[in-house]
């Protein structure tokens, strides 16, 4: 145990003095105590009942309570209290539900002095009171509170919490009949001890179970609680309503709190798991811990200030079986080590950058925040010793405006709300998410869903042509797809060349018809680039035309047909070509003669081999005109991750919603969850409450799906005894009443069920809402006035 350094405090006839120290234990501690002149303390567990001395250098083992061969449950221990008026008396609280009190000036080696048994479970807590002698209070794991008259052999009072456990119990320092309890169902309740029949006040103090509270030894009014929900609260318990004044965000569950002697704003904590650290807190400033005590390399079971009187040292027991004393002077200062620069962007676009301020001092150009100069120090101090102070860091503000009309999110909320994510066919998702995208003038975005719809659609399945189909004479020929229907214009001399023998005009024949499924006209061409699910399919028999022989047949193909216009009279009559011709001359001749085909057409067909009888033709394809949707995962990849670092979240998280499985796969959880914590970030921000829970019911992570299941249990208490409800049914076990019968038509509410806050009486949500409108009173007839709000 190497020596830290060293301390002396004068206290009135004593004085305190000592080093960070520590000693083994022979087992995992529960709970500790200190006498009244600070110079022993009592260690506690379910294995180990020792006193020991507090010299200067060490500790030494003076008492081991845990006597005989066999000892019984009553020296296991869940909690131990030394009397602070009486030095030779011992309060423990056992496991089997004894409360057991020790008397250690009795000369035999069992120091065990009265034994009281009324407690039917284990018993969390033990309390003297401070200025009366005799008087003991005892809070247990079934609901009940016990004072007792040592004095007498059994309890005087039983106090009833109608909760299933009461947690701690403490004595108020300054108002001698006032006691406060805290219980697993978040509530604390202040009692008169004269009055064990019903409660003065309760609260409900935190969300879940409470499972500390220690009384401000200078202030009367304050009240500090630590519960499950890893916050420490102050209350001012001085007004009508327990009012909230400070709250410390801690990074575990809160199972002790101690407030420091001599020090109005300081007080430690120690957690229940996960943390093995002891914390002191300036509950002035919450967010970060005053000191830091790291030696612990177990859960800490309890902390208590070594003399009321003196705020330098602390002692704590540990479930790493070992005992230490702290001295303040050796606690680690978090503050050391804080970052005085922080940077943040505000919900419209602002930007704010916090640094130190001898940094942003030395710019000359920098102008003062239109709001006022905000160059604060964090923290003003009164007191100059450094010991007891934070590190004095000031840092100055400069916040960035951006333009409000530049920047505003009405798309985003809007976007939000009338996006579609599930609830109809992937194609129609898209369309619907594109035309909202195009309404709100964000085209690259309508874009992106326009070709994520023609990527991963399903194929179109083609009309078979009926057996009166004049192509049906041309057999089954190989296909080629294009993005336009436009080339169909360079056949239309060849087609009408074919049945020109049965007196077919041009504009009769079916490939011309207006009605005709296989083919569109000119002016519906971009309809079916952009919106259609239907592919145009072509023939080029089995030469390969690259994009740029498409390209310019096209354009050839449009000025041909705008210039080129002849009476019918002007074509000369040919013979019928037969259905297996026995040369491909006459083909390509008459197709080169043909005054409808342009000379780059006529210059392809010379490429065509002697099986095909056209350049272009609609048949059953031979293979499949769609690129399987794997091929595209990684571009689409790369766009999510590109709207992302665009900033654009909401784009990257609903594709990744409507696409499902298709994509899921591609991208890592981790990136997911990114970008899923940061949609629903800007949700609740904008307060899209619904739209966000949409979001994190629909994902396809699973560290967000889980997000909407926490904090999803309802404790119910019987409108008739108050009494906690059952999982069971809806009768109450022990009034056996209903418990949610509705006011208006007086029968049970199996589905969603509405209530007052005010009264509790309630009922169906219908039945409630029409008897408003008459009225503004309770229909349970309690003379209640309802208030909008609190449904």
């Amino acid at each position: 145990m190497e020596k830290m350094s060293r301390v002396t405090t004068a206290l009135s006839s004593s004085a305190v003095s000592g080093r960070t120290m520590f000693c083994h234990l022979d087992a995992p501690a529960n709970a500790i105590s200190v006498c009244r002149d600070a110079t022993q303390v009592v260690v506690a567990g379910r294995n180990i009942f020792k006193i020991y001395a507090l010299e200067e250098e060490q500790f030494v083992e003076k008492l081991n309570l845990r006597v005989g061969r066999k000892p019984s449950l009553n020296f296991s221990c869940a909690d131990v209290m030394w009397h602070q008026m009486e030095e030779n008396l011992l309060a423990t609280a056992a496991t089997n539900g004894a409360v057991v009190t020790w008397n250690l000036g009795k000369p035999s080696r069992n120091k065990q002095d009265q034994l009281f048994t009324e407690h039917k479970r284990t018993v969390n807590k033990v309390c003297f009171h401070p200025t009366e002698v005799y008087m003991l209070l005892s809070g247990s794991q079934d609901g009940f509170m016990k004072c007792f008259d040592l004095r007498k052999k059994e309890s005087v009072s039983t106090f009833s919490g109608q909760s299933e456990s009461v947690r701690d119990v403490q004595f108020s320092m300054k108002d001698y009949f006032t006691f406060a309890a805290s219980f697993e169902n978040g509530n604390v309740q202040l009692w008169d001890i004269r009055r064990p029949d019903r409660y003065e006040r309760m609260f409900t103090a935190h969300t879940g179970p409470v499972f500390c509270c220690d009384w401000h030894p200078d202030d009367r009014g304050w009240l500090a609680t630590g519960g499950r929900d890893k916050m420490v609260k102050v209350w001012d318990m001085t007004t009508n309503r327990a009012k909230e004044i400070y709250c410390v965000q801690t990074i575990a569950s809160v199972a002790r709190v101690k407030w420091r002697p001599e020090r109005k704003f300081h007080l430690a904590t120690c957690s229940m798991m996960v943390d093995h650290n002891i914390y002191v807190w300036d509950v002035r400033r919450p967010f970060i811990p005053f000191a830091t005590f790291e030696e612990h390399k177990d859960v800490t079971t309890g902390i208590v200030w070594r003399h009321q009187h003196d705020p330098h040292f602390l002692l704590s027991g540990s479930k790493d079986s070992t005992l230490y004393q702290h001295m303040f002077r050796d606690a680690t200062r978090p503050v050391d080590k804080a970052n005085p620069e922080g940077l943040c962007f505000g919900l419209f676009g602002d930007l704010a950058f916090a640094a130190k301020e001898s940094l942003i001092s030395s710019d000359a150009n920098r102008k003062p925040y239109p709001g006022g100069d905000r160059r604060y120090p964090i923290f003003f101090f009164k007191k100059p010793d450094p010991t007891e102070q934070f590190a004095h860091v000031s840092s100055a503000l400069s916040v960035f405006e951006t333009d409000l009309d530049s920047n505003r999110m009405d798309w985003f909320v809007k976007t939000a709300q009338l996006y579609l994510l599930s609830g109809k066919p992937f194609a129609e998702l898209c369309d619907h998410n594109a035309k909202v995208a195009q309404e709100l003038k964000r085209p690259q975005v309508s874009t992106t869903w326009t070709m994520l719809r023609i990527m991963f659609s399903d194929p179109a399945n083609l009309t078979t042509p009926g057996p009166n189909h004049n192509l049906s004479k041309l057999g089954t020929l190989p296909l080629m797809n294009s993005f336009s229907m436009k080339e169909m214009g360079s056949v239309m001399g060849t087609e009408s060349r074919l049945d020109r023998s049965k007196g077919e005009s041009r504009q009769d024949n079916i490939l011309l018809e207006p009605g005709n499924p296989h083919i569109s006209n000119n002016n519906e061409e971009n309809e079916e680039t952009e919106g259609s699910e239907g592919q145009a399919e072509y023939m080029f028999g089995d030469a390969e035309l690259d994009d740029d022989d498409l390209y310019s047949m096209e354009h050839d193909n449009q000025t041909e047909e705008q210039e080129y216009t002849l009476p019918q009279e002007a074509f000369q009559l040919r013979h019928e070509i037969m259905d297996n011709p026995s040369a491909p001359e006459h083909l390509q001749q008459d197709k080169a003669d043909s005054p409808h085909v342009s000379g780059n057409e006529a210059e392809v067909t010379c490429l065509t081999p002697i099986e095909s009888f056209s350049l272009i033709s609609i048949s059953q394809p031979l293979f499949s005109p769609h690129l399987p949707a794997s091929f595209f995962c990684p571009i689409v990849r790369e766009m999510l991750s590109y709207y992302a670092e665009q900033g654009d979240v909401q784009m990257a998280v609903s594709v990744l919603i409507v696409l499902g499985d298709r994509i899921r796969k591609e991208i890592d959880d981790l990136t997911q969850e990114h970008w899923y914590m940061s949609y629903i970030d800007l949700l609740q921000r904008f307060e899209l409450w619904n739209v966000s829970n949409e979001v994190i019911k629909l994902s396809t992570c699973s560290a967000i799906t889980c997000l909407n299941q926490a904090s999803t249990t309802l404790h119910i208490n019987c409108s008739n005894c108050k009494r906690p409800m059952s999982n069971k049914g809806w009768i109450c076990d022990r009034c056996h009443q209903c418990a949610s019968v509705c006011a208006v038509c007086h029968h049970v509410v199996k589905g969603l069920f509405v209530w007052c806050q005010g009264c509790s009486h309630g009922g169906h949500l219908e039945h409630i809402m029409n008897w408003l409108k008459s009225s503004a009173h309770c229909p349970a007839g309690c003379g209640h006035l309802y208030v909008t709000r609190l449904w």
